[in-house]
């Protein structure tokens, strides 16, 4: 699965694979997880999901930049960013399967 990216249409369909299960609920039960941790995002500004990670969402400000294009000044507007952080078991387990 190398340079593939993982889809949702890709994980409805490995776990169609492994259980009894048709692909309506299977796609139904996904997007419901889904749902639920953008939810939790929007609303908590975060999610914890131990042994896997976090997702963390902050305000950045308005800032100035540049059109690269044009080199003019502008403002860049507010914005909120969404962040991934690796537990730290997570992160160890990538590692130690990148020296292996």
């Amino acid at each position: 699965m190398a340079n593939e990216t993982l889809t949702k249409a890709s994980v409805v369909d490995y776990i169609y694979e492994k259980t009894d299960r048709n692909r309506a609920e299977i796609k139904e039960l996904v997007e419901s997880i889904l749902d639920i941790m953008k939810q939790a995002v929007k609303r908590d500004h975060a999610m914890l999901i131990s042994g896997f990670g976090k997702f963390e969402a902050y305000d950045k400000n308005a800032r100035k930049g540049r059109n690269p294009q044009t080199n003019e000044a502008i403002t860049l507007p507010a914005r909120k960013v969404v962040v991934f952080r690796l537990s730290r078991k997570f992160r160890s387990e990538l590692n130690d399967s990148l020296n292996s």
